[in-house]
């Protein structure tokens, strides 16, 4: 393909929609300042060069009438564990918890007891290329409508078993069926240690990085947040690591707007206690971003 048109101040402006009546600091929150980075043109591989996204405006959004925090009693994110996390190559699942419990705040977010690898209804193969045990995202995925729990918004299983679609893919991070509110993401290609390498830097920290990027990405969607063609977001598509890590942890203007509505946090609030949160865990680029974002809304 590689067609995709970037889409200009109008229509970036137009997605937001109309922010009259707001208080001038609760509408700087969905104006961009000069904090965002428009969304760059994507190089060969990346997810919009193959993939075609019309975008979603927040009056889109809201006019699809995404499933209702707290309608018939679902409040709560669930995470719930499938596997072994060996300490080595696993992102912390408290500290993730943490993470989602600011970033979808007031919403409480729970880690389900852990199934062990000999009690999820897997079907298994070994992968040619890395000669890996992988488990059948499909198949799981239907398995796993069973484990929502009553209270649930909405369930993301996480393993650190690789996984695969179907015969004929060689592997899949995650998939999901958010009609059906429950999706099941690996991590095991997180680390650097699966193809191998020893990695740069700090691998444990990268692998949380990522591990985060992704469950509130993928949340996202269980709120009927669509892919974000606007700015660079965390709710762009992406089709591989390299892109994944290019892609910031925070939500543009219109994403924001999107989640706000469907949560009810005070954005302000929130974007203050993310900043704690990645200067105690030394994100120091995103919580300088987060400072400098307080501060234009603040001023």
């Amino acid at each position: 393909m590689g067609d995709f048109v970037l889409p200009d101040k109008g229509a970036r402006e137009a997605a937001v929609g109309s922010l009259a009546g707001m208080e001038p600091s609760f509408r700087r929150c969905f104006q961009a300042g000069e904090d965002f980075e428009l969304k760059r043109e994507p190089d060969l591989g990346d997810w919009l060069f193959h993939h075609e996204e019309p975008g979603q405006t927040v009056r889109e959004y809201l006019d699809s009438q995404p499933n209702k925090v707290g309608a018939n009693g679902r409040s709560k994110l669930h995470i719930l564990p499938l596997g072994e996390f060996p300490k080595e190559t696993s992102p912390d699942l408290q500290e993730l918890k943490k993470y989602m419990e600011l970033y979808y705040a007031p919403m409480v977010v729970e880690i389900l007891p852990i199934i062990p690898a000999e009690e999820v209804p897997a079907v298994t193969r070994e992968n040619l290329s890395s000669g890996k045990l992988q488990w059948n995202s499909s198949h799981l995925l239907g398995a796993l409508r069973g484990q929502v729990p009553r209270d649930s918004y909405g369930l993301i299983a996480v393993t650190m078993t690789d996984l695969y679609p179907e015969e004929g893919w060689n592997f899949v991070f995650g998939q999901a069926s958010y009609k059906n509110r429950v999706g099941i993401f690996s991590f095991a290609r997180y680390h650097p240690a699966f193809t191998g390498e020893e990695g740069e830097g700090d691998a444990a920290r990268l692998v949380q990085q990522r591990a985060s990027k992704v469950l509130t990405h993928e949340m996202g969607h269980m709120f009927g947040i669509k892919h974000c063609i606007y700015y660079q977001c965390n709710m762009n598509g992406v089709n591989s690591l390299p892109e994944c890590d290019a892609t910031p942890m925070h939500l543009c203007p219109v994403c924001l707007r999107k989640l706000q509505r469907a949560v009810g946090f005070d954005p302000l609030s929130r974007y203050q206690e993310l900043e704690k949160f990645y200067r105690q865990h030394q994100l120091l680029p995103e919580a300088d971003w987060v400072k400098g974002r307080v501060d234009w809304i603040a001023q």
